[in-house]
């Protein structure tokens, strides 16, 4: 069930009405529930099997951890809950990954293996909650809170529909606590909510997908070279596109939750006019990096063992990053130059210090668009099938494509170069401020016509339906 769908719309309607009806708090959450267990099985009502076994085994395994005292047995414990949701995880994410590259090696050494093709389907949305659940039992292992008394607030926490797909990846000390009291929605929370979901669905159906998409799977399709500019405009279309669709996404399932009265964190802050490739990730994919950083970093030793081990730190931690976007190479490269950013910009500010701290605006200004430059290649390797793609991009957007063919139409390069430049302009003068600050200086005629553009827009727009980009994650 797609947010971008009038399916949901009408789930969503249905979902609204019975949660407010005058019943205990319990009920309600029992609604939720319900229809969150309703909203994945859209999908595949087998997989709804994963969830109770998520659901069950950290649930259990966070109140033996808070019983305990012998330090081995916490330790078993853990290893327990971590061993049985990373192997959910690997078994559909990564079996048939690392399937294929085991029957590489053995044909690398001489040995003819040919297994039997793998039948593997990725449950939707497996990393999100497997991150998602892995972080309560490590919560209560670390003694950063305490197990949740109520199954049902638990259940719920694994499976609150509106971020269950594709996150925000909740922690659980932010959301558990939110299921405890009742809470009714108040007038401004709802229509702040149905704003912000109108303004996600606008970046997903009319700029992701109704102005980008078409540029930039023109050009990650090409099976030949293309020129200098198709090159480029296809992967700013894929930066437009990808931000637009997981943004409107996050956003979306931001508003979603507050038209039921619970707050979701922000998941990114205009990455766009980044400062460097630390503040770039402090503004994409918040929710990740901050339990990249919390979970893993901080735990191998994060900055705390001089210089050498950073960089080691910062590498592993950017290379499993990469790996939990996809299973595929492709991936672990992204994560890798990224990795070779922040090593870069960390030896950089060691001797010449922070610009986003110690410089003037030109100056930040420039390091901007060397960021936003740089991030533009790792793009290629996200996006493209394959290395053979990817080379081929990467070559061609440093001038080495004499002779290649144009394959975009005029229409598209105009609308991605629009789109850039728009989406360049907001997110450098939304780059210290707030949609919130900037909605309550506004005039309500402001916000009332941006609102009804907006909508028209989404109605107008012959979108194709398609799922959001983070699902295959």
């Amino acid at each position: 069930m797609l947010f971008n769908s009038l399916t949901f719309v009408a789930f969503f309607a249905i979902v609204l009405g019975l949660y407010n009806l005058p019943i205990s708090w319990r009920s309600r959450k029992i609604i939720l529930l319900v229809a969150s267990y309703a909203f994945y099985a859209a999908w595949s009502p087998p997989f709804v099997l994963l969830l109770w076994l998520s659901t069950l085994v950290d649930w259990h395994v966070a109140k033996a951890l808070f019983r305990a005292r012998d330090l081995s047995r916490r330790r078993l414990l853990l290893v327990v809950s971590v061993a049985v949701n990373l192997g959910v995880l690997g078994f559909f994410k990564y079996g048939g990954f690392l399937l294929e590259n085991f029957v590489a090696l053995m044909t690398l050494m001489g040995v003819d293996f040919q297994p039997a093709a793998p039948s593997i389907i990725l449950p939707v949305g497996i990393s999100f909650y497997t991150f998602q659940t892995m972080a309560y039992s490590l919560d209560v292992y670390l003694r950063r809170s305490e197990p949740s008394r109520s199954l049902l607030d638990f259940a719920l926490f694994v499976t609150f529909f509106p971020q269950l797909v594709a996150g925000p990846i909740v922690r659980p000390t932010h959301l558990l606590p939110q299921f405890a009291e009742a809470r009714r929605v108040r007038i401004n929370q709802l229509l702040w909510g149905l704003g912000l979901m109108t303004l996600g669905l606008f970046q997903k159906v009319v700029i992701a997908d109704g102005m980008l998409a078409k540029a930039s799977d023109t050009v990650f399709g090409a099976t030949a070279a293309v020129p200098f500019v198709d090159a480029w405009l296809g992967t700013l279309a894929f930066a437009g596109q990808i931000f637009s669709d997981f943004a409107g996404y996050s956003t979306t399932a931001i508003g979603a939750a507050l038209c039921l009265g619970f707050s979701l964190p922000n998941n990114f802050r205009f990455p766009y006019a980044a400062i460097g490739f630390s503040d770039f990730w402090r503004r994409w994919h918040i929710s990740l990096s901050t339990w990249l950083r919390d979970y893993l970093y901080i735990p191998l030793g994060g900055n705390r063992k001089g210089p050498a081990r950073t960089y080691v730190n910062l590498m592993i931690t950017m290379l499993l990053g990469g790996l939990w976007h996809g299973a595929a190479w492709t991936f672990v490269v992204w994560g890798g130059l990224h990795g070779l950013y922040l090593m870069a910009e960390r030896f950089l500010q060691r001797r010449f210090g922070d610009p986003e701290r110690t410089t003037g605006l030109l100056h930040q200004v420039f390091v901007g668009i060397v960021t936003y430059f740089l991030v533009q290649i790792t793009w290629v390797f996200f996006r493209a099938p394959d290395f053979s793609t990817a080379w081929r991009l990467v070559i061609s957007m440093f001038g080495f494509s004499e002779g290649a063919a144009p394959v975009l139409a005029t229409v598209h390069m105009i609308q991605v170069v629009v789109v850039t430049v728009v989406m360049l302009v907001v997110h450098w003068y939304m780059r210290s401020r707030t949609l919130e600050e900037v909605v309550g200086r506004a005039h309500w005629m402001v916000v009332g016509a941006t609102w009804a553009v907006m909508l028209f827009a989404l109605i107008v727009t012959q979108g194709s339906g398609s799922s959001f980009i983070y699902f295959q994650f």
